[in-house]
């Protein structure tokens, strides 16, 4: 299977965009989260929603949250945090409407192909210094903490076919603790490896029960940081797995000149990944190998 991976978006989408997508030939198109330039997703779905190509999305820490909500997560005012909690539902609901026809998910475990499963991870994923929109993922999945968040990830691992493809906003922890690796924290060198402890441990889950995770698929954590204007590394791979961090921001530049987003293919054999940057007209800029496995 051909994917699309696009990362996050954060307001930069257009209708060439989509033309692009409903052209191409990939097979299905899968979006790590953060539609919106800051809380606002709606603006973002209700253009996604006229792709025409099988699609899935995961909610980012910035997709169906308020901004007080979000400051509040951010600052660590639990009480703040609690009562921007409150209308969280009705604003995911609202995100998956404007969406259409592009799934939303969140624990979620989808059949691809007989013997290839989508695992769509923890929604709103933000770091591993706290377990963000807490109050949310009570009421909405029954998670209140990384170990449960783990265990119900790892129950879909259980239930899931042989080979497995893994959609998250975060990464996964174990990349590296560095600035320049592909989940390391670039605004606070303290925190080090920023990516999630329970994905983390659903990956090696998978392992320990003789599935193959193929690719695991995430953003959040910019390519260039906003600090220090680095570059991140965008792919790691240990084992048979390849790693994809997909959040180049803003992915159109140049006036839309260069759309960045990433091609990846799944066969029985190997997995493969490219950068692949169009422009307005739709044509292909440059591709550029990422890693194979």
């Amino acid at each position: 299977m051909k994917f699309g991976v696009i990362g996050d978006i954060h307001g930069f989408w257009d209708e060439r965009d989509t033309a692009f997508f409903n052209a191409s030939d990939y097979d299905m198109l899968l979006f790590v989260g953060d539609f919106a330039r800051v809380v606002n997703s709606l603006p973002v779905a209700r253009q996604l929603a006229a792709l025409t190509k099988p699609a899935w999305a995961i909610p980012g820490n910035h997709d169906g949250v308020g901004l007080w909500q979000l400051l509040a997560e951010v600052k660590n005012r639990p009480l703040a945090a609690r009562l921007g909690a409150r209308g969280m539902h009705k604003r995911v609901r609202q995100l998956d409407e404007a969406l259409g026809g592009v799934r939303l998910g969140g624990y979620t475990l989808a059949e691809l192909d007989r013997d290839l499963g989508l695992l769509v991870a923890r929604p709103h994923a933000m770091g591993p210094d706290r377990f963000y929109y807490r109050h949310y993922l009570k009421s909405a999945f029954g998670v209140t903490d990384f170990q449960a968040s783990a265990d119900k990830l790892c129950a879909l691992v259980d239930a899931a076919p042989e080979n497995l493809i893994v959609l998250a906003h975060n990464g996964p922890g174990g990349l590296g603790d560095t600035p320049g690796t592909p989940f390391g924290c670039d605004f606070d060198p303290e925190h080090g490896d920023f990516g999630d402890p329970d994905l983390r441990s659903a990956i090696d889950h998978a392992h320990a029960t003789g599935r193959h995770v193929r690719a695991v698929l995430a953003g959040h954590m910019h390519h260039r940081s906003k600090h220090t204007g680095a570059w991140r590394d965008t792919w790691a791979q240990d084992a048979a797995t390849l790693y994809l961090n997909a959040a180049r921001v803003p992915r159109i530049e140049d006036d839309g000149a260069r759309r960045h987003h990433i091609a990846l293919t799944v066969d029985a054999d190997t997995v493969q990944a490219e950068t692949v940057f169009v422009d307005n007209a739709g044509h292909e800029v440059s591709r550029c190998p990422l890693g194979r496995a």
